[in-house]
């Protein structure tokens, strides 16, 4: 890893928190949509490559993973994931849906369940963050993947020694279900200097409204 990406303590504390307060607001909305109580925090954040990412991953979960994909550019650009194992997202689906759908129901609506929930999650996260470091962000439409840590964490264009993750554990909580899921966000060096050099702005203003 770069010296010059890597994050400080308070760098780290204060990304913790903008994502937290987009997680949060993402669980305002899905509440909304599903009237129940829904639970969404980030405990921790870490910065790796790509490859350590897929491994870690793989040393966490044996099941195929599925994961919600979308882009986003602007101030700083990449590619952000909301990945779950496959049996939790089917817990994640029902849950979402109502446990009284029929269960060769639930496989077709899988999908777009899936999307949907991807995209309120992975919207709210990035528009907050974007929001509160004062720039915006254009979010592709959200796309469902499926494969092993690997894949998911590479794409053919993409070279893995140029590029860092943003890897977020989430504790997500819906319907009394506690599904485990991750957050991670693939982006250049550049963007994430460009991000590093926002947070410290964050970090400035943050103080001299407190002194």
């Amino acid at each position: 890893m770069k010296d010059d990406i890597a994050l400080t303590d308070l760098e780290h504390d204060a990304l913790t928190e903008l994502v937290n307060i987009g997680v949060s607001r993402a669980a305002s909305s899905l509440r909304k949509m599903i009237g129940e109580e829904v639970l969404l925090s980030v405990p921790s954040i870490e910065l790796m490559a790509p490859h350590n990412a897929a491994r870690l991953i793989g040393e966490r979960e044996t099941d195929e993973l599925v994961a919600v994909q979308q882009q986003f550019e602007g101030a700083f650009a990449g590619r952000a994931l909301l990945i779950f194992p496959e049996a939790t997202s089917l817990d994640l689906v029902r849950a979402i849906i109502g446990s009284d759908v029929p269960f060769d129901q639930i496989a077709d609506m899988e999908h777009e369940a899936l999307a949907e929930t991807g995209n309120i999650i992975l919207n709210g996260c990035l528009a907050t963050m974007a929001n509160m470091l004062k720039r915006s962000l254009n979010i592709s439409l959200p796309e469902v993947i499926r494969g092993d840590g690997a894949r998911l964490f590479t794409l053919p264009h993409e070279r893995p020694d140029e590029g860092l993750v943003l890897f977020l554990y989430i504790n997500f909580s819906i319907r009394n279900r506690n599904i485990r899921g991750y957050i991670a966000m693939l982006m250049d060096l550049p963007s994430l200097a460009a991000l590093k050099e926002l947070i410290a702005g964050f970090i400035e203003r943050v103080i001299g409204d407190e002194a």
